[in-house]
């Protein structure tokens, strides 16, 4: 024992200066530790939090659903002017509204990029907004005029009220991780796949440089975020839309030869004037006899 003792302290004596970095080491550990365990303790609160609105939402629902059952018939006619009636186009509003958000994300290939966890089902919060909405969509009456009894109109009120909650639990959760979940490398191929992307829609790009960026956007993004076949339709159509900027600029006249010089057309002949119509001349009168001598006058007959 004082062998090993004093083998320590022989190598303590030599090796002082390791004391530094191990204490560093030690520190960095330290904090590691206590930044995860603080994250862990964010992301429980967070969960709590989540639960308790999740909790309050089901609440409201069911108060909601138990106040059109007491004013509503047994069955529910949805085309008469009662408050069922309301009630089922503000459900139909609401579930709309709410598809339309999601489908902000699953369409728009930048919003995937910048927010991957709305699109991810192993997200535990994700996966439970598609189950709501699954059960939602599937519980929605075929029209406004459908005839609902007391039962299926709770049952379609509950599903919307958990469609709206997991939605906005699942939108928070995504935006607050970001690209979090990613390593440092796959924050990369994100960056460079966002940047590419502006150039694969920009108007102003010429269409080979359009096709370039679009092709490099799915290789960054292979293996990391999946996109449905409907946002691969989307993003076609703008990177294959005519460029504006060549529609609207003519093209420049392409170089005319000169006219040949039309031949003077041929001088018409003059056309003959047309003689004037002899003037009648005027009865001659005989001229006065200078010497005025009488014309001889014939005798007068004898009418007997």
């Amino acid at each position: 024992m004082d062998e090993f003792i004093q083998g320590f302290w022989t190598f303590a004596g030599s090796y002082w200066w390791l004391v530094f970095p191990l204490m560093g080491m030690a520190g960095g550990a330290a904090k590691a530790w206590e930044r995860s365990s603080k994250r862990r303790h964010e992301r429980r609160l967070e969960t709590l939090r989540m639960k308790a609105q999740l909790k309050t939402a089901e609440i409201e629902a069911r108060t909601l659903g138990r106040e059109a059952k007491r004013r509503a018939p047994s069955v529910v006619d949805t085309t008469a002017s009662v408050a069922p009636d309301d009630l089922l186009a503000r459900l139909f509003a609401e579930h709309d509204e709410i598809t339309a958000r999601w489908l902000d994300y699953e369409l728009d290939v930048a919003k995937l990029i910048a927010y991957p966890a709305m699109s991810d089902g192993r997200q535990p919060l994700t996966a439970a907004f598609l189950r709501a909405k699954k059960t939602a969509d599937a519980l929605r009456p075929a029209s406004a005029d459908a005839q609902l009894s007391e039962h299926q109109m709770a049952e379609y009120l509950q599903a919307v009220g958990d469609y709206a909650v997991a939605f906005e639990i699942a939108e928070k959760d995504a935006r607050r991780l970001r690209d979090s979940t990613f390593t440092e490398a796959e924050r990369k191929r994100l960056d460079r796949a966002q940047q590419l992307l502006k150039v694969a829609v920009d108007e102003s790009a010429t269409q080979a440089e359009r096709n370039v960026a679009y092709k490099r956007v799915r290789e960054e993004l292979d293996g990391l975020i999946l996109l449905s076949d409907e946002a691969v339709t989307v993003l076609e159509k703008q990177v294959a839309r005519e460029l504006p900027s060549a529609a609207a600029t003519p093209e420049p006249p392409a170089t005319r030869e000169p006219a040949a010089t039309p031949e003077p057309a041929a001088t018409p002949e003059p056309t003959a004037t047309p003689e004037p119509a002899a003037t009648p001349e005027p009865e001659r009168i005989p001229a006065a006899d200078p010497l005025h001598r009488t014309p001889p006058q014939a005798p007068p007959r004898d009418l007997a």
